[in-house]
């Protein structure tokens, strides 16, 4: 972004004002495509860096829309396997009847319309990383077929008897309490001690708010691209209403909410009114009403400034490659100013992409 905040926008150590603030363009992030600097998403990161090189088995646990699947492919592009397919399936998606032909293939003549050979995703993704998405929803007979292939690395195709060997690496993922499915019989014991090798929690996006400007901004540059627009401005009052609403669809809600503004409003500025009447209002869903689920408190006005402002601070540090006296500059502070904030704030510069 050429210019990084308006001349009038700041003066001294005042870093925000009641002026509308344009976030800064390149969010930092330590992996591409993973937006988050909070320490929940840096915890994230460091598993990240310690489970690719290695083969064993990952289960990615958490809320629907909290990232999983772009926690599997980083775990792949990060890994030795990365220059082979990373071949996902989502169990919950796929109607029961074609699953195990989806897993492992079939015969030409196995069932009909089965005209020709087919490989299975397992067959695809040899040498590289299949994503099973939503494994709880697995079917009991599928999950005997499964654990063979994770046990043994080998599976026949439906309607044929030749046994095909397999190298690959499995991610799995789930927005179900699986320990509670073994309980209820509903999810193979086994299975379970074989897939919960290293087991990642994803947090909830009310878990890190203060990762909510660096998303905004990301998707907002994303839609006004694919759009033909210009970036919009983010109004306080509005970033405030956004870091309050405690967003229980997690990051994708929060995507679908910006790329709807972006497609639907006329303008440079995100305001208050332009958002959704729930967020506005602050409305959960039914049954989900803030404190009934033990979901985090609202944020304060002061805590959505600072928020903003270490935002603003990362995003000039990471344009600058984190050299001081540049990113002051930009900010139009004081060095000493800016050396302060980074202490106060506890900032750090990211390790960089893998």
């Amino acid at each position: 972004m050429d210019s990084y905040l308006g001349k009038n926008s700041m003066s001294g150590s005042n870093l925000t004002s009641n002026k509308i603030i344009p976030i800064a363009s390149s969010p930092p992030t330590a992996f591409k495509d993973i937006i988050g600097q909070s320490p929940p998403m840096k915890s994230i990161f460091r598993m990240v860096e310690k489970v690719a090189g290695s083969d064993t088995t990952i289960m990615l646990n958490g809320e629907t829309g909290t990232g999983k699947g772009v926690i599997a492919r980083a775990i792949h592009e990060c890994s030795p396997r990365r220059s082979k397919p990373l071949i996902q399936i989502n169990c919950g998606a796929t109607p029961e009847g074609l699953l195990e032909s989806e897993f492992f293939g079939y015969r030409r003549g196995a069932f009909t319309g089965a005209v020709a050979d087919k490989p299975g995703k397992f067959e695809m993704a040899n040498g590289g990383t299949i994503f099973l998405d939503e494994i709880g929803d697995m079917s009991a007979d599928l999950q005997v077929k499964v654990l063979r292939v994770l046990e043994e690395g080998e599976f026949e195709r439906v309607g044929g008897r030749e046994t095909i060997k397999v190298d690959a690496r499995i991610i799995a993922a789930t927005h179900r309490d699986l320990e509670e499915e073994v309980q209820k019989g509903h999810f193979r014991e086994d299975l379970f001690y074989r897939l919960y090798v290293i087991p990642i929690m994803l947090p909830a996006l009310r878990e890190h708010k203060s990762d909510i400007p660096f998303l905004v901004h990301h998707f907002l540059e994303e839609f006004a691209r694919k759009n033909q627009k210009n970036v919009m401005k983010v109004a306080p009052e509005a970033m405030q209403l956004l870091m309050n609403y405690p967003w229980y669809g997690n990051v994708r809600e929060l995507k679908n909410t910006i790329e709807r503004i972006v497609v639907l409003k006329d303008g440079n500025t995100l305001g208050a009114d332009d958002l959704p009447e729930k967020v506005r209002m602050d409305e959960a869903p039914a049954g989900r009403r803030r404190g009934a689920s033990g979901g985090e408190e609202g944020i304060s006005f002061q805590t959505a400034v600072s928020e903003f402002e270490k935002a603003l601070i990362l995003s000039a540090l990471e344009k600058t490659n984190w050299v001081k006296n540049r990113a002051a500059d930009l900010l139009q502070i004081k060095r000493t100013t800016l050396v302060e904030k980074i202490k106060r704030y506890q900032l750090e510069k990211p390790a960089g992409d893998i």
